[in-house]
């Protein structure tokens, strides 16, 4: 199998949205300039958090999945050749939200999309005030980088999803984020490689880094970066990102790395699928 180069992007709420879609385009064209053959964005890649808060306002932020950031992205997709994980609030119709991710080919077409299936609602993350829990399950798509899966940011909390996206032969799983200091410190650290160990895939993991008190003042929290790639193995590719700053980040996967993990724990062999009943148990 070959090397695939990936890279994945963090940054600060810029304070409108044309201004961030400029700015990850940016990212997207220098990505592709360095060889990066597929690109991953923050979660809600083109707007604030706006979770922190319960605002109709933020619906407006909603769009279909083939509106106009997606067909912006396709577009620039297709004049670049690169694989794009676009993290999105989709509007399914009117009142209807999902916290969705768009994966669009290298020749711009709509590979498909993944809805975040596990909703927060706690201090700072009142999700299930924006969003519907997902309904597509855990799909994977075929691309110019090989299968592909998606997580968004609370979902990493939950290992099922992770081995569901392994049974149905994911390669690299992107993991878009809005991750901020408190109880999610520690697991940071653990589970997205521990998830890549435990499936012998690639997993990465972009957040979003700083405070965003251009639009919330004194309750803004401070994002913490370190955006990172996790080998099959659960070790990390290249150095994390800055807690602080802006960055890309461009990192060579060697593909060939699945196939000698995977050889050498049979994890997928020695599954026991018949004595995890209570796991599906409502």
């Amino acid at each position: 199998m070959a090397t695939v180069r990936v890279a994945l992007s963090q940054t600060t709420w810029t304070g409108d949205k044309e201004s961030m879609l400029d700015k990850h385009e940016g990212f997207a064209r220098d990505a592709a300039q360095q060889g990066a053959q597929a690109i991953c964005f923050q979660e809600l890649f083109y707007g604030p958090y706006f979770g922190i808060t319960e605002e109709a306002k933020y619906y407006r932020f909603a769009e279909p999945a083939e509106g106009p950031t997606v067909t912006r992205f396709a577009a620039l997709a297709a004049e670049l050749n690169t694989v794009m994980i676009l993290p999105i609030y989709e509007e399914e119709m009117p009142g209807v939200y999902y916290n969705t991710a768009v994966v669009i080919d290298a020749d711009g077409s709509l590979a498909g999309k993944y809805r975040k299936m596990h909703i927060p609602h706690v201090e700072s993350f009142y999700e299930k005030f924006y969003f519907r829990p997902g309904n597509l399950g855990w799909p994977v798509f075929d691309t110019a980088i090989g299968r592909i899966g998606v997580t968004i940011c609370y979902d990493r909390h939950f290992p099922e999803g992770w081995r569901m996206l392994g049974l149905a032969g994911a390669q690299i799983v992107f993991n878009p984020n809005a991750s901020k200091p408190g109880l999610s410190n520690r697991l940071w650290d653990l589970e997205q490689p521990t998830a890549a160990a435990a499936n012998g895939y690639f997993v990465v993991v972009p957040n979003r880094v700083g405070r965003e008190d251009n639009e919330y003042g004194d309750l803004a929290v401070d994002f913490y970066g370190t955006s990172y790639v996790a080998d099959p193995r659960g070790n990390y590719v290249g150095e994390r990102g800055s807690s602080e700053h802006e960055e890309l980040l461009v990192r060579d996967l060697d593909m060939d790395l699945i196939y000698q993990v995977r050889d050498d724990w049979q994890f997928y062999r020695d599954r026991r699928p018949d004595g995890y009943g209570a796991i599906t148990a409502p």
